[in-house]
């Protein structure tokens, strides 16, 4: 697909070809196809309405085992930055059974969509991410056709990334049976599935009570106000932040070709650091400070819709920050994510991959700090000194005082982080 760099009125036209009209997006009625003489067309399409049935009855089960009001639809965006820490966080609300949780969907629109860096390509990107987030919010996800590669046929497409990272996805009856010539380069983890099927995908998103999306590509906080203001969502946004000098760690293992200049200079320090690299680690945590002072100054929009939370709290007390997210987004705090965050937050030492989303967290969470050369620790705080103050992220003086564990690196965190 072409660049639309500095053409917002094109993604516009793009939002338009949505193949379902949006005045069903609350409904629950099951419709299967009829033929002209009113009965079933075939077969299939009678398995297809009883796996329908099946389904919204087991969403209607979820609802009174409560305490019999399901209350109103709430929409949750998890919004954080690379190697924070957020598909961690996401699982909460994927493990929570109706909520439909989305893994990044937005990375088809980096990956499509060309952009130059800076100035008013920066401000078209955010506005194309906007406008896909929020039709994916209202379950029109027919709005993805327009970046998946291959483009889907029929609705149908095995390369909608991360796929197996939501359960909605991967559950009846989004998952159909599979076809095994049709190769699924992002398949569900616990059972075979054939290509997600878009028009199932969002049929499912209007059954679930609640919608939930997870991204690292939406930096820009003043951009959601329309979102926030929609009449049609009841938006709660969590914006997710990590100390600085932990993500740059964390990122030079992750994507470990992308930061050899930094590799280099840490070990042999024969070249200096290029100043642009600095820069954009600089401009990388200004965006994360600008979007994070906007929520705390309250403005009348964002009151009681932003919510400012830590990686370092979630890893130490998970269960306890669950509760306090689950409880700013109006959402019920289920078993199952009680259940599985005791499963996973104290996992054996091989449970710690790179991507894992199981984590002995307690012990995790400051391990960077024994591996990190002091100098490294130095530009990065040099770089972010503005948003480590905000977010209560000590400055290590000394090497010694780096990797010294008795000295915490974290203040206390604020209540007033909480809109």
């Amino acid at each position: 697909m072409q660049g639309w760099a500095g053409s917002p009125h094109r993604v516009s036209d793009k939002l338009k070809q949505s193949p379902q009209a949006l005045a069903e997006a609350n409904s629950t009625e099951i419709s299967p196809a009829l033929d002209k003489n009113g009965s079933l067309a075939s077969l299939q399409e009678l398995d297809a309405a009883f796996s329908q049935l099946r389904s919204h009855l087991y969403n209607i089960t979820l609802q009174l085992a409560g305490d019999g009001d399901p209350g109103p639809r709430r929409h949750v965006l998890l919004m954080a930055t690379t190697r924070t820490g957020s598909s961690f966080v996401g699982e909460f609300f994927n493990q929570q059974g109706s909520i439909f949780y989305l893994f990044e969907p937005l990375w088809h629109v980096e990956k499509t969509v060309t952009f130059l860096p800076g100035g008013a390509s920066a401000v078209g990107s955010a506005l194309v991410y906007r406008d896909v987030l929020k039709q994916l919010l209202l379950c029109d996800l027919y709005i993805l056709e327009n970046f998946i590669s291959p483009v889907p046929e029929g609705h149908l497409t095995p390369f909608l990334f991360r796929r197996g990272s939501s359960h909605s996805l991967c559950e009846e009856p989004v998952c159909t049976p599979s076809t095994k010539k049709v190769f699924e380069k992002y398949y569900c983890k616990n059972r075979r599935c054939g290509p997600l099927n878009i028009t199932l995908a969002a049929e499912a998103c209007r059954r679930k009570q609640h919608v939930a999306l997870k991204t690292v590509r939406i930096r820009q906080l003043e951009f959601l106000q329309p979102l926030v203001e929609d009449p049609r969502l009841d938006l709660r946004i969590i914006q997710l932040v990590r100390d600085p000098r932990a993500v740059l760690a964390s990122r030079m293992v992750a994507f470990s070709g992308k930061y050899e200049t930094w590799k280099k200079w840490a070990s042999e320090g024969e070249a200096p650091l290029r100043e642009e690299e600095v820069q954009r680690l600089r401009g990388n945590c200004e965006s994360i400070r600008v979007s994070a002072e906007l929520g705390l100054r309250r403005p009348g929009w964002l009151r009681g819709r932003y919510m400012l939370v830590r990686y370092e709290d979630v890893a130490r007390a998970p269960l306890q920050k669950a509760r306090e997210m689950f409880r700013f987004a109006g959402l019920p705090l289920t078993p199952q994510v009680e259940e599985w965050i005791g499963k996973n937050t104290q996992a054996p030492r091989d449970g710690n991959g790179v991507y894992s989303t199981c984590k002995n967290s307690s012990e995790q969470f400051d391990k960077w700090r024994f591996s990190m050369p002091f100098k490294l620790a130095q530009v990065v705080q040099d770089a972010c000194a503005p948003a480590m103050q905000l977010f209560g992220y000590k400055l290590a003086s000394s090497p010694a005082a780096l990797a010294n564990r008795s000295f915490s690196l974290l203040e206390e965190a604020q209540p007033a982080w909480v809109t």
